[in-house]
């Protein structure tokens, strides 16, 4: 058997495969750290962005491993379409890749299994729920005594932890891998954990002895925004159609809500408007649902509204934009869908839009759930960690980074840098709604919800004021100087800050928390921003989107011609795709294409440099593209 080499030629080794094999020349960020130390053995728990590269963390071991001598690599993913895509990424770069999963017959699934057992694939992709069978485990045994088990790989490492926005128990099985195979090593990979959940990834899959890479969670590229909700989608639709106002139609977006039905209301809205969409979501049959991921990762200009069932394992790099029609459950969940946007470092947008609704559906989700009291606590932290997020007048990035512990400056790319909100003092007005609800429930001896509390703040006369005398109250009418939208956003503001409570158990009624102390005794001020849906605009680095597509690498516009041969390319991309049934960035990403555009290589030799053209698409495609180009030289 072969021995790995020393550090230093384990670094010039995984060099050397990301160049021959991927087309590279350099690693981003802590990569290089990372494929040294999991190449040479090490177990590593690996914290990176989407879109920052950590299939390549896994992938150059499994190579460089194979090749010393040491065999197999097992991935574990949750998703066939990310197993389909990575597997066939692998095998157009010359990789020796393969995958079980439900999507096999049983022949081609024993065939699989006797080409893993002869040596002959590098890297097998399985769910954990395949990979914990005895089968399965008996196949890895065989393999581990002939010293032929390499390294395993638990991606979407998250999904082990309860504390996780992606919680999936068959991850949970994954202990044995330590406990059967412990001399193997193991790297485990996630998007996106807090301390808590990074602590019980730790714990649940016995890594306490694993060197833990954290990379920046920071995404530039992408513009955060976050709006009150008030015609939700109509506020969509503006939104989307800013977006197509600068690609003429062929951005792709992702449209997240929070239920089946929404999902199909909102994607019959938008072909109603005129826009390509399809739904996603568990209630759909298999198959139709197959084919819509499936029109998704290969149309360009497509948008999908779904349920969170969709996204995790998206490995399309040119969405351009992520909209959320609800609020998410947590930070994590919002930080992981957002980053499905951009993977291609180019501009893109993530949208939000939000009401006291979205608060109160949440924390009663959370209140009604089976779950424990300790762990109802947590998701009400998580869910209080959003809202501020929400409510805050500062730099979105700034608290979005800082919640993962990052420190950072001012972004100047999200809605807050770009148009800082007018800031009002809102306290006199928190000490009357607070007063109100205190004495409401004072007069009533019951507690009553946001709209009655309005109501009575603005002197509505309604039933429910008759019937419960509260027109009595010193409180009503005290509020009639602001309009039913401004009380709830003060509302949340209270409510995110833990001076108000919402009673999901009891009809969403509202209660005085520990926060209400301070503001009605004078020790806190209240500060509201005034609201307003009037995009931000710019010519910083994340506004101008059309552009970005038609620049070469060097960042330098290209030109007429260029933009034609890029046209021409593309075309050509597309239909090799069609025929290998793969989507069009699996043979080149776009960036591949604009460089070839600009550099106009002559001859094969010219080809070498270009950044995601490796030796076997070198030898697969060189020809073709030099053929497409010579006709715009």
């Amino acid at each position: 058997m072969i021995d790995i080499a020393p550090a230093g030629e384990t670094l010039e080794t995984c060099a050397g495969v990301l160049q021959e094999v991927f087309g590279y020349d350099a690693f981003r960020g802590p990569q290089a750290e990372i494929v040294a130390h999991v190449s040479e053995g090490g177990d590593a728990l690996v914290l990176m962005p989407t879109g920052g590269g950590k299939s390549l963390c896994y992938q150059v071991p499994a190579i460089v491993r194979e090749r010393a001598g040491r065999g197999l690599t097992v991935v574990v993913s949750p998703l066939i379409a990310l197993m389909h895509d990575q597997v066939g990424a692998l095998l157009e770069a010359g990789v020796a890749a393969a995958f079980l999963n439900s999507s096999l017959s049983l022949d081609e699934a024993q065939q699989v299994e006797k080409q893993m057992l002869r040596g002959e694939i590098t890297l097998l992709y399985a769910a954990p729920e395949r990979l914990t069978t005895p089968r399965f485990l008996a196949l890895l045994d065989s393999l581990h005594e002939r010293g032929r088990l390499s390294l395993f790989a638990i991606d979407e490492a998250h999904c082990v932890s309860q504390w996780g926005h992606d919680f999936r128990p068959e991850y949970r099985g994954l202990v044995v891998l330590h406990e059967r195979f412990a001399g193997v090593p193991r790297v485990a990979l996630t998007a996106t954990a807090d301390d808590l959940t990074r602590a019980d990834i730790i714990e649940r899959l016995q890594l306490q002895e694993a060197r833990t890479f954290i990379s920046s969670f920071d995404r530039p590229n992408i513009r955060y925004t976050i709006v009150e909700k008030t015609d939700g989608t109509q506020q969509l639709l503006r939104f989307i159609r800013d977006e197509h106002s600068h690609s003429q139609g062929h951005d792709a977006g992702i449209v997240y809500c929070q239920s089946r039905k929404r999902v199909e209301e909102v994607a019959g809205l938008l072909r109603d408007a005129g826009f390509n969409a399809l739904p996603y979501h568990a209630g759909l049959e298999p198959a139709l649902r197959q084919n819509h991921q499936d029109r998704f990762l290969r149309e360009e200009g497509l948008i999908m509204v779904a349920t969170i069932a969709f996204g995790m394992g998206i490995d399309k790099p040119d969405v351009r934009f992520v909209a959320h029609l609800d609020m998410p459950k947590n930070i994590e969940g919002y930080y992981q869908e957002t980053g499905r946007a951009g993977r291609d470092g180019e501009a893109a947008n993530a949208w939000m839009t939000y009401g006291l609704q979205d608060v109160v559906n949440q924390r009663r989700m959370i209140d009604e759930s089976p779950a424990a009291d300790e762990f109802k606590q947590v998701l009400r932290g998580k869910l209080d960690a959003l809202l501020t997020l929400a409510e805050g007048s500062d730099c979105r990035r700034v608290r979005l980074l800082g919640y993962f512990g990052e420190a950072s400056e001012p972004c100047g790319n999200c809605d807050n840098c770009l148009k800082p909100p007018e800031l009002i003092d809102a306290t006199e007005a928190a000490r009357k709604i607070l007063s109100c609800i205190y004495r409401v429930q004072q007069a009533s001896g019951t507690a009553f919800g946001a709209g009655h509390i309005m109501d009575i703040l603005r002197g509505k006369q309604t039933e429910k004021m008759a019937q419960y005398a509260h027109h009595k109250l010193s409180t009503f009418g005290i509020g009639d100087d602001w309009s039913e939208t401004q009380w709830r956003a003060l509302l949340r503001q209270l409510i995110a800050r833990e001076a108000v409570q919402v009673d999901a158990a009891h009809f969403n009624t509202l209660h005085l928390a520990e926060g209400a102390r301070d503001i009605l005794k004078g020790g806190a001020q209240v500060w509201m921003k005034q609201a307003s849906e009037k995009p931000a605009r710019s010519r910083n680095k994340g506004s101008s989107r059309s552009a970005a597509k038609d620049v070469a690498p060097d960042g330098q516009p290209l030109s007429l011609a260029e933009r034609e041969c890029l046209d021409a390319l593309k075309a050509w991309r597309a239909e090799v795709a069609r025929e290998h049934n793969l989507p069009a960035f699996v043979i080149f990403h776009d960036a591949t294409l604009r460089a070839l555009a600009a550099q106009q290589p002559r001859t094969m030799a010219d080809l070498d440099g270009i950044a995601g053209i490796g030796q076997k698409k070198r030898e697969a495609y060189g020809a073709e593209v030099l053929r497409v180009v010579s006709a715009f030289g």
